[in-house]
């Protein structure tokens, strides 16, 4: 338990720390990422179609596709997100698989840049992404490994409640998805984005209680 709690500290200081700095800059945008490929996902689960996906260099972007449920793909952006960061930061807390857990990241990561990537950039980051993470899982240390899982999963899930109030509260004019849901189901962009917000804090709090206070059990 103690290890797992030094482990998070430190992750956490090293976020807040670099949030601001060029150093995160990659880490962002792979939320973004993220963000755009669970819209992705659940249009295809959903039954519909995906066009392309397309990554903004200034932290931004979007997914053009047709059918599935709409309701649900609005809904999957930030929370399916924070699912990724859930999991991958479960992942290296709870299991000692973080070699094989990196290197399917990657590999994911790749896959799905290849079959949906709208542009240049999207492809440019997408691959390189994913053989970095290959990489350093097939050559580095397990305890590299294990520490850019974890800080790959914390600021994930650090990352939605953040952009949560940003997009959909703070600047609550931006067309986004909960100004969509707004438009087209009912409600106020803020109140989309505050039951968000109240979800995303609550599986932190749940993710990083489980991972301070359960002993690892897969070997």
């Amino acid at each position: 338990m103690m290890k797992n709690i030094f482990f998070l500290l430190i992750s956490i200081a090293v976020v807040i720390i670099l949030w601001t700095t060029p150093v995160l800059y990659p880490l962002k945008l792979l939320v973004v990422f993220f963000h755009e490929s669970s819209h992705a996902l659940a249009t295809i689960l959903s039954g519909g179609d995906v066009a392309q996906l397309v990554l903004l260099k200034e932290q931004g972007g979007y997914v053009m596709s047709r059918g599935g449920s709409r309701f649900l793909v609005l809904n999957s952006g930030y929370l399916g997100s924070l699912l990724w960061g859930v999991i991958i930061y479960l992942l290296s807390v709870h299991t000692r698989l973080d070699k094989a857990a990196l290197m399917i990241l990657g590999i994911v990561i790749a896959l799905i840049t290849l079959g949906f990537a709208g542009s240049l950039f999207t492809i440019a980051f997408g691959i390189i992404a994913g053989i970095t993470l290959v990489l350093v899982a097939r050559y580095l240390s397990q305890d590299i490994s294990d520490f850019i899982l974890r800080l790959i999963g914390l600021t994930s899930m650090l990352y939605v409640p953040l952009d949560i109030f940003s997009d959909t509260i703070s600047r609550s004019q931006l067309d986004s998805d909960a100004r969509m849901l707004a438009t087209e189901y009912g409600g106020t962009t803020i109140m989309w984005g505050v039951v968000w917000l109240l979800i995303s804090i609550i599986i932190i709090f749940i993710c990083l209680r489980r991972s301070m206070f359960k002993r690892s059990a897969v070997r």
